[in-house]
């Protein structure tokens, strides 16, 4: 049976996988970015709980991210239609189904990446904050 935290960490990456970008999880950037761009969710750091006695609960922000890329002539324009796309999926379902409290993204900071001899790449990666409990640290 599946932790709470990868329960949650897997709708996202569904969540993500309907976008017409490419979803990846945990992976390495590919040679090639698809023509819609790309989405590599990391799984980030539970972070530190703040923790109740009675009954016990770790609540926790979980912070994970999405790294964006996008590659083209009109990249400007494509990244932006990505990331709004990004937060209309989660702004959708803030609870992924009931499976966490909450889910917020913050606001990227993108940089353009050179690429001898194509097209730079226009990339950002996207804090996504996770609000979860859960009775078990480990399960």
């Amino acid at each position: 049976m599946p932790s709470p935290r990868e329960t949650i960490l897997a709708a996202l990456h569904a969540r993500l996988s309907a976008l017409p970008a490419a979803a990846l999880r945990g992976d390495v950037l590919p040679e090639r970015v698809p023509a819609d761009g790309l989405l590599i969710l990391r799984d980030g750091e539970p972070g530190e709980p703040e923790v109740t006695l009675s009954p016990l609960a770790y609540h926790y922000q979980h912070r994970a991210e999405i790294e964006t890329v996008v590659q083209g002539a009109d990249r400007d324009a494509a990244f932006d239609t990505l990331t709004a796309s990004i937060g209309a999926a989660l702004a959708a379902d803030r609870t992924l189904g009931g499976l966490c409290d909450w889910v917020e993204a913050e606001a990227p900071g993108p940089v353009d990446l050179p690429v001898e001899g194509a097209t730079s790449l226009k990339a950002a990666v996207i804090p996504i904050v996770l609000h979860y409990s859960t009775a078990d640290p480990l399960g």
